[in-house]
């Protein structure tokens, strides 16, 4: 049997297995009432109520272990004796993996205490970041933080034979990709704004201050952020993360040069292993994808030159149906970015976007912030839909 096929066929049983066990197929998990799963990677507070916390003794039956979000699957005996299967959902296995652990640290059979907070709809899931084993105590699936080390020295910038600034691997140097974003939010250069890595601030009273706003785009900002960002097309649909929002993953993009195309592909690990071309040769701006027949596209179109040590890039012609921003910021198709990347040391990427579009907001305005190179590492595999039964 082709191994593709065996591979999809397996795929296929573990999908329909875990759509049987939320759908109350078995006996354990009648009236299980099924969400679908399209929404299991969604910022927590979207999906789960901080406000409503649990704890859970049971016995796990299965491991999914499958991006963007791993699942364990557990039986637990309620005081009335009835047997009820709860899905446990947990960090990405690309976060837990780099944390130490495998889909092998726990296996079916296995006796876990759970705690965790529930989801909104009254279903029986939960989200957990406190897995322990019964019998030891031990704890697993646990994370840790894997921010990378200050750097002691700031090593100097790799460059080509012609002098030309690298903004990744060379045929000379170790290969690798960007991560560690110092922002995880676009807001403009200069706003007090807190919030959380997937966008939501800690008050909506601060939507103002994230960026210069026409009344509009403020309403519907503020109406995605008091949803809890449960509306994001990229986690809904699986749809691109168009827009400055690439560079704002913790699953990195990795900036691959091909010099004799005179182009830069843009690679990313969120989403679907989605990609951009920067375009250097001096082309029009428009039609440069194969298909494309000048349609708005996720990605814009990309054309760039450089600036000294700066790659300048103009992007334009965007659709609308993304959001170019973790947090919801609104675009219209008038989106226009300009950005700079920079490499001042072989560590550090800076990258600064400055954001026209008066279809949304009333000026021009700038945000920037830096990346940090891993260096000898491939760019982490994560697809939206794996998680779709």
């Amino acid at each position: 049997m082709n191994k593709h096929f065996s591979r999809a066929n397996l795929n296929l049983q573990k999908k329909t297995l875990i759509k049987a066990i939320l759908l109350g197929a078995s006996v354990f998990v009648s009236s299980f009432a099924f969400v679908p799963s399209g929404q299991a990677h969604h910022p927590v507070a979207a999906k789960f109520d901080p406000s409503k916390e649990k704890s859970l003794m049971g016995v796990v039956s299965f491991v999914d272990w499958s991006n963007p979000h791993a699942h364990i699957f557990l039986n637990v005996t309620n005081s009335d004796g009835k047997v009820q299967n709860w899905a446990v959902e947990l960090e990405s296995p690309v976060l837990l993996k780099k944390a130490g652990w495998s889909e092998n640290a726990l296996k079916p059979g296995d006796h876990v205490n759970v705690t965790g907070i529930l989801a909104r709809n009254g279903t029986r899931q939960l989200w957990s970041e406190k897995l322990t084993l019964t019998g030891t105590g031990r704890q697993v699936f646990t994370m840790k933080d894997i921010a990378p080390r200050p750097l002691l020295n700031q090593r100097p910038t790799p460059r080509w034979p012609d002098g030309r600034v690298a903004l990744g691997g060379t045929n000379t140097s170790i290969d690798g990709y960007w991560s560690f974003p110092s922002a995880m939010v676009l807001t403009e250069d200069g706003s007090n704004v807190q919030a959380d890595d997937y966008g939501q601030l800690n008050s909506v009273t601060d939507a103002a201050k994230v960026a210069p706003f026409q009344d509009w785009a403020l309403a519907l900002f503020k109406h995605r952020q008091e949803r809890m960002l449960q509306d994001d097309p990229m986690y809904l649909h699986c749809k691109p993360p168009g827009g400055p929002r690439q560079f704002q993953s913790n699953l990195g993009i990795k900036l691959l040069e091909d010099r004799p195309g005179d182009r830069v592909f843009v690679l990313m690990g969120g989403g679907n292993h989605n990609y951009r071309i920067i375009y250097l040769d001096g082309r029009e701006q428009s039609g440069q994808v194969t298909g494309d027949d000048d349609n708005p596209l996720y990605f814009g179109r990309s054309v760039g030159y450089w600036e000294d040590d700066v790659l300048v890039v103009n992007t334009t012609d965007f659709n609308e149906d993304f959001w170019m921003s973790n947090g919801g910021l609104p675009h219209t198709s008038q989106l226009v970015l300009n950005e700079r990347f920079s490499r001042p040391d072989l560590d550090t990427l800076h990258y600064e976007v400055t954001i026209e579009d008066l279809g949304a907001y009333t000026r021009n305005w700038k945000a920037s912030w830096d990346l940090r190179w891993v260096g000898g590492e491939e760019l982490p595999v994560h697809f939206c839909q794996d998680n779709r039964p």
